[in-house]
């Protein structure tokens, strides 16, 4: 382990889960990480705008890539994605008994709830979708 990494883990070291304080990073986190308590510690400093609570940060993605020891922030963080860029996935049109669904190109990543834009594979048109926890784009109307 390089020292400064164990200057870190040294000074994390003494911190435990449930002080108050910030939450901090214990290794270098890549952007697009799912965050677990293993790479999560709590500091006894109060840093500004950092979490308070390593519970806030786990199942969360990175934003950004986050450096040992750096304060991590509620911006730094997103819901995981589900859907990855390029990936192939249903979309469904609904509106009253109408029901239409065919197969789409994901031109962006997305998470649950979020807006992306996708194309439809048979008349390659691009739409903007939601996706649903099922992994379906729903077509926005």
């Amino acid at each position: 382990m390089k020292p400064f990494a164990l200057a870190i883990c040294a000074l994390l070291a003494g911190a435990t889960l449930a002080e108050a304080g910030s939450v901090v990073s214990v290794r270098t986190l890549r952007a697009q990480s799912v965050l677990s308590p293993d790479d999560l510690a709590l500091i006894e400093e109060e840093v500004p705008g950092a979490l308070e609570n390593v519970d806030q940060a786990i199942g969360l993605e990175t934003r950004v890539t986050i450096y040992p020891g750096r304060p991590i922030r509620a911006g730094d963080l997103a819901p995981p994605a589900l859907v990855e860029r390029n990936q192939m996935i249903p979309i469904a049109y609904q509106r009253g008994g109408l029901s239409i669904q065919t197969e789409g190109r994901a031109l962006d990543r997305g998470a649950i709830g979020e807006a992306i834009r996708v194309m439809n594979m048979a008349s390659k048109t691009t739409v903007f979708a939601t996706i649903g926890a099922d992994g379906v784009a729903y077509v926005q109307h």
